[in-house]
């Protein structure tokens, strides 16, 4: 492993001017400046970030928790926060709790012994407290909550708009997909559907889900067609459970748009891949994710005037699973 000594030996310098260029602290001149990086990048040396913290007393580390990264969504959303933090000279540390509790206070205790000055979290344990007595600035991400800073898409609105463009495009049967009745976002957009459907000359159903994730997306979409097998528009709780609809739809014979209508939710790169082509409500993941970092490196820097939530529009993307008007 390169150090910092082996550095200071191919530069031909001491240890403590490697340390003033790698810290920008102190006077070294532009030629010993130019050695010591051509010394760090002919042997590939990386510095502790959290060592460099400790010596500094000022960390640049930010925690990031998400709920599953295998949910493409979710490394959008970390993309987002990963390139406003390097832009503004903060390191990222990655977190991956799959709705596990445990595991989001493992992450929590790794953050803090690693220096942190803040948190983002995209998890669904907020309100169980287990936030309380850190003493770390703290953003929700993709979650609100009336305790802590959030930025979140307008979920209800999404709801809305999915169910108004089935019933503009003539879907009669509706079904709607709920999703996990722990995520606040799911019920937000299940909420603003309903209030739609509940106003306009259609037949609705509900198929209650329990999770997001790839493995049972197939089960629901099987379920569902098993059990409103006369449905002709679908709205999906997200893209990956309206991917598997489109697919057992084709699967039972049907035909997409004509015999049913498919909307998901996310706009994740996949919808983009789907055959046909899945039409989904957007949520601006990236974006979201670099307000999320802005929000956050604002509130370490106690900032007057900081806001507190950040709501941020939805779209509909219409591809190949809607009619045209």
């Amino acid at each position: 492993m390169v150090t910092i000594k082996d550095v200071a030996r191919e530069a031909g310098v001491s240890v403590a001017t490697v340390s003033r260029v790698l810290n920008d602290n102190g006077y070294v001149g532009a030629d010993t400046r130019k050695k010591v990086m051509e010394a760090i990048a002919e042997l590939n040396y990386s510095p502790n970030e959290v060592a460099r913290s400790l010596y500094k007393r000022e960390s640049r580390l930010i925690g990031l928790l998400l709920p599953d990264i295998t949910n493409p969504f979710f490394p959008q959303l970390a993309r987002g926060v990963e390139d406003e933090l390097s832009q503004a000279g903060y390191r990222l540390l990655l977190g991956n709790s799959d709705e596990n509790i445990q595991k989001e206070l493992d992450y929590i205790q790794t953050f803090v012994q690693n220096n942190v000055v803040g948190i983002i979290t995209a998890t669904n344990h907020v309100d169980y407290k287990i936030y309380e007595a850190l003493d770390l600035p703290l953003v929700l991400l993709d979650r609100a909550s009336e305790n802590y800073p959030a930025v979140f898409a307008d979920g209800r609105e999404g709801g809305r708009l999915a169910a108004k463009t089935l019933i503009e495009k003539g879907s009669k049967r509706i079904t709607l997909v709920k999703g996990p009745a722990n995520i606040k976002p799911a019920q937000d957009r299940f909420q603003g559907a309903i209030e739609e459907l509940s106003q306009a000359d259609v037949d609705f159903s509900v198929l209650s889900t329990t999770s997001y994730s790839f493995e049972e997306a197939q089960g629901w979409a099987e379920e569902l067609f098993d059990k409103f097998s006369d449905t002709d528009g679908v709205i999906a709780s997200n893209d990956i459970v309206g991917i598997a609809i489109v697919h057992e739809a084709l699967e039972r014979g049907k035909r997409i748009p004509d015999d049913v209508q498919i909307i998901g939710y996310d706009d994740i790169p996949q919808s983009r891949l789907s055959y046909p082509t899945l039409s989904t409500i957007r949520q601006p993941a990236y974006e979201m994710g670099r307000e999320a970092a802005k929000l956050l490196i604002r509130t370490i820097k106690k900032e007057p005037g900081v806001e507190q939530t950040i709501q941020m529009p939805v779209e509909l993307v219409e591809r190949k699973t809607t009619r045209k008007d």
